[in-house]
């Protein structure tokens, strides 16, 4: 396993979180509607929760978790969390490792889980987790085959000195076979070219849908000397697709009107050097007949079958849940 050496600290609960003993009298302000009980003995401000998206409501449970078990070690959802992993929605429960003696059950909102003496434990800021290729390895055997592969593109992003056949020998030399089919999918496709949740997802909805696989993050120079780089490009039908969504139009990345008129001088270069551009966002490729629609509209042709049955779960598993914002030091590519 490869030294973890980008890992310096977990991320910080999303709001202050306050024990029973810093409120005068929890109930009375539970009731009044000032405080909201994030678990038993934890609390925090009600206005503060309400503001949060479900991702960080979930790092917030999480964190409240820590607090009353100082001692847990935090696995699958609960450690990407705490990595900065991706997150679909608020997974409601935490999830903990026990020792491989223990029992796996579910009480007051935590899963207990029997750990395995393969997994790398890491500790940051005081906290346990699953190391980022243990967690990529048990979300991929565990869950659907989109969110493993979002999750592990974003630990290769995250671990730089963790690479695909690091992640696929951990799930091939784990004694438990539970899941290790599954994982195979995601493990034998992870890239860290993938740069958000959104691509991830998308890479997974193209093939599924029969497309041929596009060439990642390929660079085009303009007759200016100016490099654009194109989320995927398929050569063989000279085109780009592009997945934006709405994110890089919502404010975080300064005026709109800006953005959107450098997105079209980006596309105006581009369409200098190949035929099509088109764009998607999250609905478009989680509901996937948009996605179908845009691909074969710019001109690409499928060629392999739909596989309905990764399509249908898809949808019905992560259509309702945006991604996360992207980072908050990235910025609308050039």
């Amino acid at each position: 396993m490869p030294t973890l050496q980008a890992i310096r600290a977990v991320k910080s609960a999303p709001l202050p979180l306050l024990r029973f003993t810093d409120i005068p009298h929890p109930e009375r302000a539970v009731a009044r509607g000032h405080v909201v009980k994030i678990r038993h003995g934890v609390y925090a401000s009600a206005q503060l929760w309400k503001d949060l998206p479900p991702w960080d409501r979930y790092l917030a449970r999480v964190h409240a978790a820590a607090l009353v078990y100082p001692d847990a070690v935090f696995c699958l959802e609960s450690a990407a969390a705490l990595l900065g992993l991706p997150i679909f929605g608020d997974p409601g429960e935490v999830h903990m490792l026990v020792a491989s003696r223990g029992t796996s059950r579910s009480f007051a909102a935590v899963r207990t889980h029997r750990s395995h003496p393969e997994r790398e434990i890491i500790e940051r800021s005081g906290l346990r987790v699953t190391s980022p290729a243990d967690t990529a390895v048990d979300i991929a055997r565990l869950r659907h085959n989109a969110v493993g592969l979002a999750v592990a593109d974003a630990a290769l992003r995250l671990e730089p000195a963790l690479s695909r056949d690091a992640l696929v020998q951990v799930n091939e030399s784990r004694s438990s076979k539970r899941g290790r089919d599954i994982a195979r999918w995601p493990l034998s496709r992870c890239t860290a070219l993938s740069e958000s949740t959104l691509e991830s997802v998308s890479h997974a909805a193209i093939e599924w849908l029969g497309f041929p696989s596009p060439e990642l993050q390929v660079v085009f120079r303009s007759a200016a000397d100016a490099e654009d780089r194109g989320d995927c490009f398929w050569r063989g039908a000279d085109l780009i697709g592009e997945t934006d969504g709405d994110l890089k139009y919502d404010g975080r990345f300064g005026d709109p009107r800006t953005v959107m008129r450098n997105q079209f001088e980006r596309d105006t270069r581009l369409r200098d050097r190949v035929r099509e551009i088109t764009h998607w966002g999250w609905r478009e490729a989680t509901t996937f007949a948009p996605l179908r629609g845009i691909l074969t509209g710019a001109g690409l042709q499928q060629t392999g079958p739909e596989d309905s049955v990764q399509l249908y779960a898809m949808k019905r598993l992560l259509a309702p849940h945006a991604p996360h914002p992207v980072a908050p030091d990235a910025s609308p590519r050039r």
